[in-house]
């Protein structure tokens, strides 16, 4: 298990019951988690006055109460980077803070790298991983996601982060529809990037679904992975799908064609403050070049 415990505006302060309590730079929101199914004292002062508490529908979907009024957005910051926050209709927030080890991972292997490293970040929703790699001096990102709204809130980060002078590439579209584009204009990429979600539709009704496509995607941006590559990486937030699923694409996919490189696998989670307890947050595969 990887943590992401080097937060300051950011803190998991419980879980339990299906719900979890975090803290916001300021604010505190309440929010279902799946993975939260052990017992917890919801009677606490912190539980019953969050600023903002999303209630699950039977229907499906749910509902945001607040307390006060909430600002539109806000803003966290984690070490040098900075995100637009706001809960969405959906549960979100426009940021997923257990990624931060995979960004630090991601910076440190760009850093290191001292060469010209080109990113490509698939499912980039709102650019947390992109603005990572702009950030570590990549020279140049390529972000695609097929919801325009989330590409439009990743340029809002790009500025908050003051990389608007960075070379950054944001497209609407199905990743794998533009995986083979790139492939049949033998553009190449050092390191790539993906968050598939579970099921989804591309801009044109396109049907991802994760268990469906995942081997053929990673395939197909073997076409476009440079002779030297820095790391491949894969996040999942699929029910039912083990890190050693992951593993074993990579292995089996990745590996033979780039031998000089490490597979690894796991978890990442986030740690709770209140009983020194672990939250999973989905599961990561990477191949990485040796250094």
């Amino acid at each position: 298990m990887k943590l992401s415990n080097d937060w300051k505006d950011y803190i998991c302060l419980d879980a339990g019951n299906g719900e979890k309590l975090e803290y916001w730079n300021g604010v505190i929101l309440r929010r279902p988690d799946p993975q939260a199914i052990w017992p917890v004292n919801t009677d606490s002062d912190l539980w019953n006055n969050p600023n903002g508490h999303y209630y699950r529908s039977d229907k499906g979907g749910g509902h945001w109460e607040f307390k006060k009024k909430l600002p539109e957005y806000w803003t966290v910051s984690y070490k040098e980077l900075s995100f637009k926050v706001s809960p969405t209709n959906f549960k979100h927030t426009g940021l997923f803070p257990e990624q931060a080890v995979n960004w630090d991972f991601m910076i440190d292997k760009i850093k290191k790298s001292n060469r010209d490293i080109k990113v490509l970040n698939l499912f980039a929703y709102t650019g947390a991983a992109t603005i990572a790699c702009s950030y570590a001096g990549a020279v140049e990102v390529v972000h695609v996601d097929a919801a325009k709204g989330m590409v439009e809130w990743a340029k809002e980060n790009m500025k908050l982060s003051n990389l608007e002078n960075n070379r950054i590439r944001f497209i609407v579209d199905d990743c794998l529809k533009f995986v083979e584009r790139e492939s049949r204009r033998g553009h190449k990429y050092d390191a790539i990037i993906m968050d598939p979600p579970s099921y989804g539709r591309g801009p044109n009704g396109e049907v991802w679904k994760f268990e469906d496509n995942i081997y053929h995607l990673i395939k197909a941006c073997l076409t476009i992975l440079s002779d030297n590559p820095l790391f491949f990486s894969v996040n999942s937030y699929t029910t039912g799908i083990s890190s050693t699923v992951l593993e074993n694409i990579l292995k089996t996919t990745i590996l033979p064609v780039y031998p000089n490189g490490t597979v690894e696998a796991g978890e990442v989670g986030l740690p709770i403050q209140n009983n020194n307890l672990v939250l999973p947050c989905g599961i990561y595969g990477r191949w990485q070049a040796n250094d």
